[in-house]
């Protein structure tokens, strides 16, 4: 008998408990339009300059069961098709200059699902890291987790702090992997450790808070992409998300590539940043 997943045993996310709306209608929210930009191709010049660039992309990465679903392949197999399809994303930020990259492969909210698919996506992630890890130091990326990594099965921890320590060196581009990782749960953690420095409350302002968070020290997110057609941002990084453009792809995951990263990067930089000013 396999034996159960251990999950945390502090407070369920509130996104499960009991809520009064009414339930999603059947056969899920309609797809997102597709982006006006035409989609490039990479054989075309590329128009957008250095200066229009984002600093800082982070794409939450769905789809993958509804790609494995339309195929009728098991589920599992959709996680591994978007576990393949992260290496040439990965490639094509470091082309295209891009300085951090953000992926969100797992959510707090995710440890609901059932034993077999949240151990098969345990399993998945020590796999890709155990075989990645020589291509990560080869493209200068520099990987950071993004979420309580105390949380993991001793086994992925040792995997990913494998991973972290082989790419310290990193300088071309940070890779921050949000895996056990909630924007909430972020502000709370944030939060207890400004009270363990035992700062007053006219002491706590936005840059207190910033230091305290898990990307310390990185830029705040330029771009948000979220393929699968859904338009929400599910509790990723959305204390350092306030001022991002946000981009909802139709494209599932497992076949979002380089023209898709490409036609995102077109838009934002048609798009004018105001700030509130």
């Amino acid at each position: 008998m396999t034996r159960p997943i251990d999950r945390p045993t502090d407070s369920p996310s509130l996104v499960h408990r009991d809520r009064s709306a009414s339930p999603e209608p059947a056969g899920g929210p309609a797809a997102a339009e597709p982006l006006a930009s035409p989609e490039p191709r990479l054989d075309e010049p590329f128009e957008v300059t250095p200066e229009e660039m984002p600093r800082h992309v982070a794409i939450i990465m769905d789809g993958n069961r509804r790609w494995a679903r339309a195929r009728g392949l098991a589920e599992m197999e959709g996680h591994a098709a978007g576990v393949e399809g992260i290496r040439e994303i990965v490639r094509h930020a470091v082309r295209r200059g891009i300085e951090v990259l953000s992926l969100y492969a797992f959510s707090r909210e995710n440890w609901a699902r059932s034993d077999e698919e949240v151990g098969g996506l345990f399993m998945l992630l020590e796999k890709v890291i155990r075989n990645e890890t020589e291509e990560l130091v080869g493209q200068g990326a520099h990987v950071r987790l993004l979420g309580r990594m105390e949380e993991l099965p001793p086994e992925t921890r040792a995997s990913i702090q494998e991973a972290l320590d082989a790419t310290a060196a990193g300088k071309r581009l940070q890779l921050n992997i949000a895996f056990n990782y909630s924007g909430r749960t972020e502000l709370v953690d944030a939060a207890r450790k400004v009270v363990a420095q035992g700062l007053q409350a006219d002491e706590i302002d936005e840059e207190v808070m910033a230091a305290a968070m898990y990307t310390a020290g990185l830029p705040d997110p330029d771009l948000v992409i979220r393929t699968g057609g859904d338009e929400r941002l599910s509790n990723f990084l959305i204390w350092q998300s306030a001022y991002a453009e946000i981009i909802f792809c139709p494209t599932l995951w497992p076949d979002f590539g380089p023209a898709e990263i490409d036609a995102a990067l077109v838009e934002f930089a048609s798009r004018q940043r105001r700030f509130g000013r």
